[in-house]
C-alpha cells in the first residue's frame, strides 16, 4: 500500500511532462507537415547505380 503513495504521484509527474513535450512539439512547427516527407521518399534524387559506368582504373592495383 505504501508503494501506491510513491507511484500514483511519480506517474502524475510522467503523464505531465509527456503532455508538456507534446504541446512544446505542437507549438514548435513538429507537425505543421506531414505530407511532404511522406511523398519525397517516391522520389529519386540521383541516378540509378545501374546507369553508371564503370571506370577504366578498376583493377584493383596500385599505379607503379
Amino acid at each position: 500500500m505504501a508503494a501506491l503513495y510513491v507511484m500514483i504521484p511519480a506517474a502524475l509527474v510522467l503523464v505531465a511532462i509527456a503532455v508538456r513535450i507534446f504541446f512544446w512539439a505542437v507549438d514548435s512547427g513538429q507537425f505543421d507537415d506531414l505530407d511532404s516527407p511522406a511523398h519525397s521518399i517516391l522520389f529519386d534524387d540521383t541516378e540509378p547505380f545501374a546507369d553508371k559506368k564503370p571506370s577504366d582504373d578498376n583493377t584493383g592495383k596500385p599505379d607503379a
